[in-house]
């Protein structure tokens, strides 16, 4: 596809509007009201987020995860401890998450710090996993180099003879992160280009500033 005709994709949003009226007083409760919306609008994976890190020298990178939780601490998603990400995170423990509704035409951006959750969480969520997703956290040394598909097969076939008939444990390099939000940004496509914004900033008193910013 050439350059010109790239650049020529357009589309006006007009399904919806946000207003500061309209807006809950915290972002959790707004991000409910949207999450509620986008559940009705039966959006396929309407979980998936990208997720955005950075190692300490300042070096991005961004890949899509799915959420698995929220509540008023943050925003929950489930990984290898060792995985690339899983680095970046150990060396600068800050995040972004990015939400794509497009069928509603609306994002929600939450940057905030991270911590991991707890083992019991992460055993909870775990034991909840269908079998050959937790035989697969053993199986895949995430991010690293392998020879070849047939190498991580092979592993899957040991692992299953392995467990058969046993409780599969939680790998100890296995387990969950929370990104606890510091600013929240909801988006909602508008015609001419002239989106709304809103964005949420927690104060040091614990609460939110609410405001508008320009498309």
């Amino acid at each position: 596809m050439s350059h010109h005709s790239i650049a020529s994709i357009r589309k006006d949003y007009m399904q919806h509007r946000l207003t500061e009226a309209d807006v809950a007083k915290d972002p959790i409760t707004q991000f409910t009201n949207w999450w509620q919306e986008a559940l009705k609008s039966e959006i396929d994976e309407v979980n998936a987020m990208t997720l955005a890190t950075a190692s300490a020298d300042g070096f991005p990178s961004a890949r899509i995860v799915l959420l698995k939780g929220y509540d008023t601490n943050g925003f929950v998603f489930y990984t290898n401890y060792h995985s690339f990400k899983g680095q970046q995170l150990e060396e600068n423990p800050r995040a972004c998450l990015v939400f794509f509704w497009k069928e509603l035409e609306r994002q929600v951006r939450i940057t905030g710090l991270i911590h991991k959750v707890s083992s019991e969480e992460s055993d909870e969520y775990f034991h909840s996993r269908p079998e050959s997703s937790r035989i697969g956290a053993w199986t895949s040394p995430q991010s690293q180099v392998i020879e070849n598909r047939e190498q991580l097969e092979e592993k899957e076939k040991e692992l299953k003879i392995a467990f058969e008939g046993k409780e599969i444990p939680r790998p100890l390099h296995w387990g969950g992160y929370r990104v606890k939000p510091l600013i929240v940004e909801f988006w909602q496509g508008r015609p001419s280009r002239l989106h709304d914004r809103i964005q949420y900033t927690m104060e040091d008193n614990g609460g939110w500033k609410i405001e508008r910013l320009a498309p």
